[in-house]
């Protein structure tokens, strides 16, 4: 167990706000540490530091700092990777495969955002004779990032590597269930030599008022979030007063689309690990199953049996193939909305739920549960469960499988499984959704950008559309008149 609380850092300096709170193993729901829990006084401050550091250091006109910093904390996450997955794996509960995973994403994409750095260009051109008009690209200020517990260090970076090459400074409300991990990465941030102070602060909350301010804050102009539809519209509602800007990455219901020619002996082990990774706490999981009639038993078959065989258990067990929920009330959460759907109608084809035997009786262990449904219009159906929990859907037709996809009010991601190439791009044209995998899932590379549809979000992370979030467009129009002669 940490012995010291876990700090805040803001401008360059270790902060004790005095307010400690436990941080939780939640395989064991042992203490594994202390956290002195930020809010809104530790949002003051970071604002304050990071419009004095955007105004007074090089930050925002010198790219080539920027990509020096990028390179830097790239490789100090490098050098830290081991320890930062041993802390996201004890404390998130993520299987150390996993957390691997979201650590090794890190480098990367820092990497690939100083090359932006580097490069990023307006334009310029002579519309008239003797006019000369360009087009740059200014960051747009002080940066709020509001990070869920779900994946706390790759959604961070996701957000913080593409602000700081645009030139923004930032102020990162970080969650408080992750507390001794985001400690972790501020010292690792912290190595950067060449970072300015204030460019980077950092605080963990478990409550709000830290947010809150974040979002209502004028010195504030851009907030990028990841979570919860109904926080992105809380927060959309509170900041629209100051026409505040938002990039929002929300909630998902991802479909998985799997037409009578698949390959099943290729999709059902993806299909078991579209629920499976991070225990279903990822707005990319892949909840709903739509099957065409003629394998559906064929597939119910197999995923039901893989799925009955996931071996649940704590991340420093090595055959853990699915770890715990974040704690016990999302376990007692997410075993009431299968509760009540199996009440509505649903059948139960896997029957998995909370770990109530043996010594993982003490975490917040659920095992995988698969319900088969043929109401497209139940809640279990329409709203996000963020748990390992899968519903199946039978369809005869191309047509009907695309209206059952799009028929939710979220449209982040959906996967289409055929070996048809003709049939997979003319669906996954029509499917309503930011991303569509064929024959897979959950592919993300830095290069190529990923957001939602309808209530899944707006706006845009990786890829070079990430920046546009944190700058703004300035036209310089010159009359520098032309030479009679």
């Amino acid at each position: 167990m940490n012995t010291k609380p876990a700090l805040n850092w803001i401008d360059g300096l270790w902060l004790d706000s005095g307010n400690y709170k436990d941080s939780i193993d939640p395989a064991t729901y042992q203490l594994i540490g202390k956290y002195a829990e930020g809010g809104l006084h530790e949002a003051q401050l970071g604002i304050k530091a990071a419009k004095r550091s955007f105004i007074e250091t090089p930050w925002k006109e010198d790219r080539n700092l920027r990509a020096q910093v990028l390179l830097e904390l790239a490789d100090a996450f490098e050098r830290n990777s081991k320890e930062l997955i041993d802390m996201l794996a004890l404390e998130n509960g993520k299987i150390k495969p996993e957390a691997t995973f979201e650590v090794t994403m890190v480098p990367s994409k820092l990497r690939y955002y100083a090359a932006l750095a580097r490069t990023e260009y307006g334009r310029a051109a002579e519309p008239k004779p003797g006019k000369i008009s360009m087009v740059i690209r200014q960051a747009v200020g002080v940066a709020g990032i509001i990070v869920p517990w779900n994946s706390p260090v790759i959604l961070m970076i996701r957000s913080l590597a593409p602000a700081l090459a645009a030139g923004c400074t930032t102020v990162i409300k970080m969650p408080g269930q992750t507390a001794q991990t985001n400690a972790l990465v501020a010292r690792i941030i912290s190595e950067a030599a060449s970072l300015p102070k204030g460019v980077i602060n950092l605080f963990s909350e478990l409550g709000a008022p830290g947010s809150v301010h974040l979002v209502e804050s004028p010195e504030v102009p851009v907030i990028s979030f990841t979570g919860s539809t109904t926080t992105g519209r809380a927060i959309s509602a509170n900041g629209a007063q100051s026409l505040k800007r938002f990039g929002l990455e929300l909630g998902g219901k991802t479909p998985m689309l799997v037409f009578n020619d698949t390959d099943l002996d290729a999709a059902v082990p993806i299909i078991e690990k579209s629920l499976t990774v991070f225990a279903g706490q990822f707005c990319m999981t892949g909840s709903r199953v739509l099957v065409q009639r003629d394998i559906a038993p064929a597939l119910i078959e197999r995923l039901g049996e893989r799925l009955k065989s996931v071996r649940v258990g704590p991340a420093a067990d090595q055959s853990s193939e699915m770890g715990p929920l974040i704690d016990k009330s999302n376990v007692q959460r997410v075993n009431q909305v299968v509760e009540e759907a199996i009440t509505s109608g649903a059948e139960v084809i896997v029957r998995g739920g909370p770990v109530t035997d043996g010594s993982m009786s003490n975490g917040a262990f659920y095992r995988p549960t698969l319900l088969q449904v043929s109401d497209p219009n139940m809640p279990i159906v329409q709203h996000e469960t963020f748990g390992p929990v899968q519903t199946l859907q039978v369809f005869d037709t191309e047509a009907e499988a695309i209206a059952l996809a799009n028929n939710s009010e979220f449209g982040l991601a959906a996967s289409v499984w055929t070996r048809d190439i003709d049939r997979s791009l003319r669906v996954a044209r029509e499917l309503e959704a930011g991303t569509v995998w064929i024959n897979d899932w959950a592919m993300v590379y830095d290069e190529f950008e990923e957001g939602g549809f309808k209530q899944s979000g707006q706006g845009r992370l990786n890829g070079v559309a990430a920046m546009d979030d944190f700058v703004e467009y300035k036209h310089i129009a010159l009359n520098p008149g032309l030479r009679q002669s």
